[in-house]
């Protein structure tokens, strides 16, 4: 029988795995697919079409957009963000076949891993290979293709993606101010040295 942690929201056409985990308040919509083993959090949003792999993790408060993409090996912590065609793939060496033609099974490849941070939001449309881990309040634009680790705070953007900045709690884009990193949106500011060593290099606004 499917754990229900309390009262949640799936709308019909859903097709929830009984023996996923959904928290309290989550909204499920249309055509979504939760696999067996899923985990989400109270109040955490999985819009239109959208696909969660078995056993995938995802935190509490949530937006997982219409029609991404969440495999196997993938951990969402809270208040993260997924954009619409995102996609967070598992495998990083994909064929279908082995060296000798046979179909790949289970045993024939090694799974791999991503974990997405507290409050870190992920564009429409960017793919996210495995072994990746993108930090706290980071941010990756819409259509990036992000193949290695994103640092906190970090505004990564490109194909393949690469940090060009960093982003306040808020969302907005940080100003360099002389040795500190200011927001005008919310006033918060930040010691350089925060900064990757290539960014320290330029001393510009980003």
């Amino acid at each position: 029988m499917r754990q229900i942690l309390s009262a949640f929201f799936a709308h019909p056409t859903a097709e929830i795995s009984s023996t996923a985990k959904i928290g309290a308040g989550a909204k499920i919509w249309d055509f979504v697919k939760v696999r067996e083993g899923a985990s989400i959090g109270p109040e955490t949003i999985v819009g239109m079409s959208a696909y969660i792999d078995a056993d995938v993790s995802i935190g509490a408060r949530c937006k997982i957009q219409n029609g991404a993409y969440i495999y196997r090996g993938t951990v969402l912590e809270d208040g993260v963000f997924v954009g619409p065609g995102a996609c967070l793939a598992n495998d990083r060496f994909p064929r279908a076949i082995t060296p000798d033609g046979r179909l790949k099974g289970p045993e024939d490849w090694v799974r791999g891993k991503i974990r997405v941070s507290y409050g870190a939001s992920i564009g429409a449309g960017v793919i996210v290979v495995p072994d990746v881990t993108i930090g706290r309040f980071a941010m990756v634009a819409a259509g990036a293709v992000v193949t290695c680790d994103i640092p906190d705070h970090g505004l990564a953007a490109g194909v393949r993606g690469r940090l060009i900045g960093y982003v306040c709690s808020c969302g907005r884009r940080l100003d360099l101010v002389g040795s500190t990193l200011r927001c005008d949106e919310c006033g918060l500011v930040s010691p350089v040295s925060r900064l990757s060593p290539a960014l320290q290099l330029t001393r510009r606004k980003f």
